[in-house]
């Protein structure tokens, strides 16, 4: 059972989703979490997926709207330069790095499938970047990459969306090229998270327009998530709810020659065996 937030009658909802694409109204049966950021906190997902079996969809595709996800966790953590034909794309004669790149993305930054995402009127070079995203669902710190599976309660679909003049207004610095309000997205629900299957070795794309620009494994990263979730809870307690992106392959835009930036109604979908099809269009703000 796939988890989601939407917006539908003018109220904000959580539920599920059905085999039909309907949506499953949970909100009212579960009045102790606001949002479905403060059921993951609770550590109650696969409870309102369970809950979900047993009940018929309140609103038929079409008559909803998603949001993403989680509307407000205390952090998402993205892993930057995750795949090695992306470290080649750098073209500085670096080897792969010994650690991980690491930065934070605000929640405000995201918006759900099926909605635009925002070019704002400062800068043209919107960028697209597909990943998977984990949220962790147990408490952790210092996590040993044995068990680090063992803390993830869900996986979901993430575009990075990046301005990319903006990442490179200062050394050291990408925070303001990855943090546009709706520049990126997420979603469009939570699969519930059982098996280390769903992760180790499955294919992401990334089309824009029909055209595949992005294509590989999550077997070919150079920080697995395992590691990931080890290494980030070395500094910081990971909490339910927290979502951490695990970085995106080969094929951004930006790599291009020249570089092919999103415009104003292209579409990009983002897609990964097992979780599903996360679909923006592109509108200027």
């Amino acid at each position: 059972m796939k988890l989601a937030s939407v917006t539908a009658d003018n109220k904000a909802l959580f539920g599920a989703i059905d085999e039909s694409g309907g949506f499953i109204d949970l909100t009212g049966a579960f009045p102790q979490f606001a949002t479905l950021s403060d059921a993951a906190a609770a550590g109650a997902l696969g409870l309102l997926a369970k809950a979900a079996e047993t009940r018929t969809a309140s609103h038929v595709a079409g008559r909803f709207t998603y949001e993403s996800p989680l509307p407000h966790p205390e952090k998402i953590i993205c892993v930057g330069v995750n795949f090695p034909n992306r470290n080649d794309e750098y073209k500085d004669g670096q080897k792969a790095p010994e650690n991980m790149s690491l930065f934070i993305r605000f929640a405000r930054s995201f918006t759900g499938h099926g909605q635009p995402l925002i070019r704002p009127p400062e800068t043209h070079q919107l960028d697209y970047e597909g990943e998977i995203a984990v949220v962790i669902g147990k408490a952790g710190r210092r996590i040993p990459e044995v068990d680090a599976l063992h803390h993830v309660s869900a996986i979901t679909l993430c575009n990075e969306g990046t301005l990319r003049d903006w990442v490179r207004h200062a050394k050291f610095n990408v925070t303001q090229g990855k943090n546009w309000e709706r520049s990126g997205a997420m979603g469009p629900w939570l699969v519930p998270f059982t098996d280390a299957g769903q992760l180790e070795d499955i294919r992401l794309t990334t089309h824009v327009n029909g055209e595949v620009r992005q294509d590989d494994r999550t077997a070919n990263m150079l920080f697995p998530i395992r590691q990931q979730i080890a290494y980030i809870s070395t500094f910081t307690t990971l909490m339910p709810g927290d979502i951490i992106i695990t970085g995106t392959p080969t094929g951004a835009g930006a790599r291009f020659d020249p570089p092919r930036f999103l415009k104003p109604g292209d579409e990009v979908t983002v897609t990964a065996e097992g979780i599903g099809e996360l679909r923006n269009t592109v509108r200027d703000e």
